[in-house]
């Protein structure tokens, strides 16, 4: 067995493991990045492409924002279609001139992992992908990380785990089971999206509340979009041809947009289950979970990347702070100080999911209480700064790489 020891041991090379990495590397952490699965998997799948303000930073701190400089589309506002008729929410004017930036998170992957390999072998980053059997052990003592790559058995002796490999991942199935809380929503439906090399139907996203389910009207660029459906979760993929797709999707919108919606050949398609989920506590001794590790949301409110990323700068922040200035503060409160966060974006996209849904077991009653509960939101400037300020990402403060190492 070969034995390799590090500072920290991140499982997973999703856009959390991977800005860990790289913010780790500017402040001269030594770090190991272990995945389960090949780089060219994690590069190409199909996720979020809402980015706050807090995000677009935490990139560029980490030096890997020239693409979204040059690609990303800036956005001020929303508009929410209902009952028929279209209501701007112009984000910038309600927070103080914020704004989001609509730059899609595969490209956010392949920013970091062209980043990584270009410092690669200058600072001798080591990164194992389609790592089999991976284990995480004694995170209470003296933490260890064991799997096989290339049919070599590794173990890896390490001061912390970061573990950021999602839902699915072996960090949170770790934890002893007294040691941790789940909470969990299912929702009684899923997404169905398709990415398709056509012109939006509109500059900015449209949420549209209609009778026959909701819908999201998205892009990725200027000349690629990304449109949802509201859909059973017994419906697959196969159920819906292109042409049956842009049919549903028209008879959701309103007259105008109908009339400006290119349609084409889809380039992906999926549907994807609506779940809120969360993790207490996020850190285990010496091993911490961030991202989908730790948390859920449905794709609503446009947080899940995004509370990933704030995750990594609490986390990047904690693990400088005791490697530069001998401090265990940033560590001790890390789970405390994502929680906050987290909970107040799962709230978020919970009551976006289901203000703007419908759900089978809902009443004509509660139908109408949903549909008066938008009406005032809309119709009153506090009820859009709420809206607003939860949608372009409520504040948070924490020290830059940088500013910790001066």
């Amino acid at each position: 067995m070969e034995t390799l020891t590090t500072q920290v041991a991140i499982i997973g090379a999703g856009p959390a493991g991977l800005l860990l990495g790289q913010l780790l590397y500017k402040a001269g952490i030594e770090h190991i990045v272990i995945e389960q699965r090949s780089a060219e998997y994690v590069a190409s799948r199909i996720r979020a492409g809402i980015l706050e303000q807090v995000s677009v930073d935490l990139l560029k701190q980490a030096g890997v924002d020239q693409h979204l400089k040059e690609r990303g589309l800036p956005h001020s506002g929303i508009e929410i279609l209902t009952n028929g008729q279209k209501h701007r929410v112009d984000l910038s004017a309600l927070t103080g001139g914020k704004q989001v930036t609509v730059y899609g998170q595969t490209e956010v992957t392949k920013d970091l992992m062209t980043a990584r390999e270009a410092a690669r072998e200058a600072a001798q980053l080591t990164s194992f992908y389609e790592a089999e059997n991976v284990q995480v052990k004694d995170f209470y003592g003296a933490p260890q990380v064991h799997f096989e790559y290339q049919g070599k058995a590794i173990q890896i002796h390490c001061d912390f785990i970061a573990g950021c490999d999602g839902y699915h991942g072996i960090c949170r199935a770790s934890v002893p089971a007294d040691k941790i809380k789940t909470f969990e929503k299912v929702y009684p439906f899923g997404w169905l999206g398709i990415l398709a090399d056509v012109p939006p139907v509109a500059d900015e996203l449209i949420y549209v509340q209609s009778e026959r389910g909701f819908a999201l009207c998205s892009m990725r660029s200027e000349t690629r979009s990304r449109y949802y459906l509201q859909v059973p979760l017994t419906d697959r993929v196969e159920d819906w041809s292109d042409e049956r797709f842009w049919d549903e999707l028209k008879c959701r919108l309103d007259i105008e947009s109908r009339e400006k919606l290119i349609t084409g050949v889809s380039i992906e398609k999926s549907i994807a289950p609506l779940r809120s989920f969360v993790t207490e506590p996020m850190r285990f001794g010496k091993m911490f979970l961030a991202g989908d590790a730790a948390h859920i949301v449905p794709p609503t409110g446009a947080k899940g990347l995004n509370l990933a990323a704030s995750d990594i700068a609490y986390l990047s922040s904690a693990l400088v702070e005791y490697y530069i200035e001998g401090s265990d503060q940033g560590i001790d409160q890390y789970s405390e100080k994502c929680l906050q966060r987290v909970w107040k974006a799962e709230r978020f996209s919970w009551w976006m999911t289901h203000l703007l849904h419908r759900f089978e077991t809902e009443t004509e009653f509660e139908h109408k209480i949903k549909q008066a509960e938008l009406s005032y939101i809309l119709g009153s400037t506090a009820g859009k700064t709420t809206l607003a300020e939860n949608y372009v990402g409520l504040p948070y403060e924490i020290q830059s790489v940088s500013e910790t190492c001066a």
